[in-house]
């Protein structure tokens, strides 16, 4: 069993919130749990319809997969989304080039599926410290990836907010999948890059290992995040293994 809480914040800098937060430890078709974050781009109305829609239309979809295999339902979900997220961006002017990230996590007794477009993130978090699962797919990333700069001028390299995969923004989304096992008392962290620019990793690392529920260990985070200058939209999943 898991138990999961999420936040949403819209920071300290942004007039509308692009994230997009979703949770249920319950079965969503034939998933056994679902947990989804997402961090929208585009003008002022495109990037907040762009999260939100996502999500909406990749849980339609996972509702009505008649697949068994999370991978599958996973990978067919989120092409759905990104179907119908490109083509509402066909719909107006003001959604022209709209897209958002996308970071999926579903829980099956021991084994995890974590599925990953864009650089919003998925960290698991142990007593022993935290690491980050998923991959990013940012223009930085990729130059930390090919040894041209190091992950620390990454955190401040002025091109860190350039993502190079993102869903919505063409007919195919190209996507990655991250199978993985869990164990008890393992916390996941899901979140946009509102929060993992804003808070260095072991900071993360520290304060969701405190022996608090996780909404007030998410409610720290975003306080941290916006203590750290808030620049961006904060999106926070955390899900523990019972």
């Amino acid at each position: 069993m898991q138990t999961s809480v999420a936040i949403t914040d819209i920071g300290r800098r942004r007039k509308v919130n692009q994230d997009y937060v979703y949770a249920c430890d319950q079965p969503v078709g034939n998933l056994p749990n679902l947990y989804l974050v997402a961090d929208g781009m585009g003008g002022h109305k495109a990037g907040d319809l762009a999260s939100s829609y996502a999500v909406q239309k990749m849980i339609e979809a996972v509702s009505r997969c008649t697949d068994t295999r999370p991978a599958l339902i996973l990978q067919k979900s989120i092409r759905y989304a990104n179907h119908k997220l490109f083509e509402k961006s066909k719909e107006s002017e003001d959604y022209y080039g709209m897209g958002t990230t996308l970071v999926a996590l579903t829980i099956d007794d021991r084994e995890a599926l974590a599925v990953n477009i864009g650089d919003s993130r998925l960290y698991e978090v142990t007593r022993d410290g935290i690491r980050q699962i998923s991959e990013d797919h940012s223009l930085v990333a990729e130059l930390v990836r090919k040894g041209e700069i190091s992950p620390t001028q990454a955190r401040s390299h002025p091109d860190k907010n350039i993502i190079t995969r993102a869903l919505g923004i063409q007919e195919e989304a190209q996507i990655d999948l991250f199978p993985f096992e869990v164990e008890k008392g393992n916390r996941y962290l899901l979140c946009s890059d509102g929060l993992s620019n804003m808070v260095e990793d072991t900071q993360l690392c520290r304060l969701i290992q405190k022996d608090q529920a996780l909404y007030d260990i998410g409610a720290e985070l975003i306080i941290e995040a916006n203590r750290n200058g808030g620049t961006d939209n904060i999106a926070v999943v955390l899900v523990e293994i019972e």
